[in-house]
């Protein structure tokens, strides 16, 4: 690898003297609560809709959490399973966890039983923290085929008063005879144990991913991980001295857990929750708490600038706006800054590299490579090697397209007790991404989709984002997804599905021939479905294979 124009890493010359500036994190997000509470005990950690929780407040509650689950028999190393939206308690739930010296698994709260209960048996996970509704309605009968021992419940109405009917839509249960409460818990003053102070080589996360195919895995994210990625977002985003982060991605996961709540606890900055996205309550929290940094999919930024309300002194007081968990298009960054003034920057990461490993400097746009149209996801760190191969594992040069691989202090060792599944995706601990992407010569990565999703239509490969792309300069188009569907004649043909701005009703045929008017023959929609709403993954990504198994089914029906 020494003679690679990778290994170069040219991108570091784009980045500024404090990008490139070597970094020492600390060992775990509980040394950097206790840094924030010697420096600003009184200093607001969490901001919860009317509700406030200082560094102090939040360093007690977690120690008396952790002090319960030690007295409850919890172990170093045990798993806790945390199954919460955005809110406070998922704050004490995972740092109470870590002070016990727990491992935690952070779970969807959109999973269903079958998936819940895989996670806690694969994960053979000790302690479960929930809301007290999910207990009620299908967790107990989960966990009663489960290694669960202890469970602990929470009702997110805590540590506010303003019950926002728009998101705070539940009423509060009886506290349930086989399960304790959170808040009690929290506020019960148990000493938190000694002598379990964690590593930054210990596991941290064991983070579920979907993966390609078959049951989740559990990638897992050490300390060290998340803190490399936490202090490399604290020294380069240029926030101010003590910066309000919005929680626009939900914490459970990794980008939320790392792009907000890590960064934002090395920062000693103020963390702003909302409990899930709603257009109109992020609004109105960008107006009340005036938050210098959020990210979060390119489909929440598209639902906000649709928002009637939206103005742009919703988003006047941001330093730094970042989209992750999927490429955003060219035309909706432009649309935003013209709408409402913020750059939205991109980032690139996985799950297995603990969120970014790539993003955009904050001094510096993207460029959008001229021919394919495609906007760069940003430029690796400087202790980050990114290389493109082709499919016998050879580099290939700057500009061609490949596989994207990643080697750096923030790429998981593997995945919980999956061998096979590691030595696969981690060769020599450089992660083989699945994503097709290119490199250009002065370091810009470009993402051009992922592997699977590649349509193949009579022999020409087309890659959905670049349809997807030219969708969303249509000013009528809200959202887009492109897949490939079986065609008797060429094989696979492609299939847009499209969502509408507010006002819109174009005719699909109208789409398709838009798009065939700026594209390759082989490459335009001969398919065009207009839905309400896209259907997405808790963290707002656009879920392509649902799209996919529609258009299976239509076709079985038609």
């Amino acid at each position: 690898m020494t003679d690679s124009p990778y290994a170069a890493k040219p991108w570091v010359a784009l980045l500024n003297d404090v990008q490139r500036a070597p970094i020492t994190p600390l060992d775990t997000l509980v040394h950097a609560l206790r840094r924030a509470v010697t420096e600003a005990p009184d200093r607001d950690f969490l901001a919860y809709f009317d509700g406030h929780l200082t560094y102090r407040e939040v360093d007690e509650l977690s120690d008396s959490v952790a002090g319960y689950l030690a007295g409850r028999g919890l172990e170093s190393g045990d798993r806790v399973a945390v199954l919460l939206q955005n809110s406070p308690h998922f704050v004490l739930a995972l740092l109470g966890a870590w002070k016990a010296g727990a491992v935690v698994v952070p779970v969807n709260p959109m999973y269903k039983s079958g998936e819940v209960a895989h996670v806690l048996r694969d994960g053979e996970v000790a302690a479960l923290i929930c809301t007290d509704r999910a207990w009620e309605s299908y967790l107990r009968e989960t966990v009663a085929d489960s290694p669960v021992r202890i469970a602990l419940t929470a009702c997110e109405k805590d540590f506010q008063t303003r019950d926002d009917a728009r998101v705070l839509t539940f009423e509060r249960l009886p506290q349930a005879a086989d399960a304790d409460g959170l808040v009690t818990v929290a506020r019960a003053g148990h000493p938190a144990p000694g002598g379990r102070d964690l590593a930054p080589a210990d596991i941290a996360l064991i983070s579920y991913t979907s993966g390609t195919s078959g049951a989740p895995k559990g990638a897992t994210n050490t300390h060290g991980n998340i803190m490399y990625n936490a202090e490399r977002q604290r020294t380069g985003l240029a926030l101010p001295g003590v910066p309000v982060y919005y929680a626009l991605a939900p914490l459970f996961h990794i980008t939320g857990m790392v792009c907000q709540l890590g960064a934002c606890l090395d920062s000693v900055g103020t963390l702003v929750l909302t409990y899930r996205f709603e257009a109109g309550v992020v609004l109105d929290a960008f107006a009340e708490h005036r938050p210098h940094y959020t990210v979060g999919p390119s489909t929440a930024f598209m639902a906000l600038g649709a928002h009637p309300a939206a103005t742009p002194d919703h988003f006047a007081s941001f330093v730094n706006i970042s989209s992750g968990g999927a490429p955003v298009p060219p035309a909706l960054v432009e649309k935003f800054r013209a709408g409402f003034g913020p750059y939205i920057r991109n980032g690139y990461g996985l799950t297995e590299c603990t969120a970014p490993c790539a993003s955009v400097p904050p001094q510096l746009e993207a460029p959008v490579d001229p021919v394919s149209g495609t906007l760069a996801v940003g430029v690796p760190g400087p202790e980050t090697l990114v290389r493109i191969v082709d499919e016998q594992g050879a580099e290939v040069p700057f500009g061609e397209q490949g596989e994207i691989l990643v080697r750096g202090p923030q790429v998981v060792p593997g995945y919980w007790r999956r061998p096979d599944a590691t030595a696969e995706t981690f060769p020599d601990g450089e992660l083989r991404t699945g994503d097709i992407g290119f490199m250009d010569p002065q370091g810009w990565l470009y993402v051009v989709d992922r592997k699977k999703d590649m349509i193949n239509a009579s022999g020409f490969k087309v890659w959905p984002r670049e349809v997807e792309d030219v969708l969303y300069t249509h000013p009528a188009v809200r959202e887009a997804a492109v897949v490939g569907v079986p065609d008797g004649y060429r094989g696979e043909t492609v299939k847009a599905y499209i969502s509408l701005r507010p006002g819109a009703d174009p005719d699909p045929d109208e789409l398709a021939v838009y798009c065939k008017e700026r594209l390759a023959a082989y490459k335009y929609p001969r398919q065009v479905e207009i839905l309400p709403e896209l259907p997405k993954t808790a963290s707002g990504k656009i879920l392509r294979r649902e799209l996919r198994s529609r258009a299976r089914d239509t076709e079985q029906a038609d």
